[in-house]
């Protein structure tokens, strides 16, 4: 029995696009997608409609969550809100934790949200990149063990990206962790561990990856 899980970056930012939008944003550390971001997200919900996902996790900032929308919609899904995938907390990148959408205004202009999902993980600001590589890998890891046979897709961002794959896969390989890109990990064996065998040499052995990166679904 194989299992896949699917990992995804969002769509395109409007702050990249427009970066005076930053000067006068209500949250200008939470940006919504661009144009072409909303682009993106359906074309990737349309790469991904026949590969039998059934639970759909992402991050709390609103471009992921717009992000997830597109393809929820897609695959006739809910998605489900998981701080611990969330935007590294960088000190030089935000100068204090950074004020997002409430849950209640979320959920009123995204109503595919399944607000029932208990967060895993809290992030803490701020934070290293090991702290986020670690804690998007444990969220990986919790996820795919709690739905072993189910397909899953985690919207989240760039680095936390990587953490989510290295989480699941052995030798932290390389990521190329573009907008809509798609990442593919695939549980090879579910064998019940041994006295002398740790989780971690359980997922080391366990899992593949068949895509790192990839961005064919996207056109110029």
């Amino acid at each position: 029995m194989s299992q896949n899980v699917w990992i995804t970056r969002h769509g395109n930012r409007l702050d990249f696009i427009q970066p005076e939008w930053f000067n006068t944003a209500p949250h200008p550390y939470d940006p919504p997608l661009a144009e072409d971001g909303f682009l993106q997200a359906q074309a990737l919900g349309r790469r991904l409609k026949s590969e039998r996902i059934s639970q759909i996790f992402c991050s709390p900032f609103l471009r992921t969550v717009q992000t997830a929308t597109e393809v929820a919609q897609i695959l006739n899904l809910s998605i489900k809100l998981e701080p611990g995938l969330g935007e590294w907390l960088h000190a030089d990148w935000m100068p204090k934790m950074p004020e997002r959408m409430s849950l209640s205004d979320l959920v009123k202009a995204y109503p595919l949200i399944n607000s029932s999902h208990q967060p895993l993980i809290q992030p803490a600001y701020p934070e290293t990149e090991a702290d986020v590589l670690k804690r998007t890998g444990k969220v990986s890891q919790i996820l795919s063990d709690r739905y072993p046979n189910e397909n899953i897709l985690l919207v989240t961002h760039a680095v936390a990206l990587q953490g989510a794959a290295w989480g699941l896969v052995k030798g932290n390989p390389p990521i190329a962790a573009k907008f809509c890109c798609l990442v593919k990990a695939v549980r090879l064996s579910q064998a019940p561990l041994s006295q002398a065998q740790s989780s971690q040499d359980q997922r080391s052995q366990g899992w593949q990856l068949e895509l790192a990166g990839d961005v064919s679904h996207l056109n110029n």
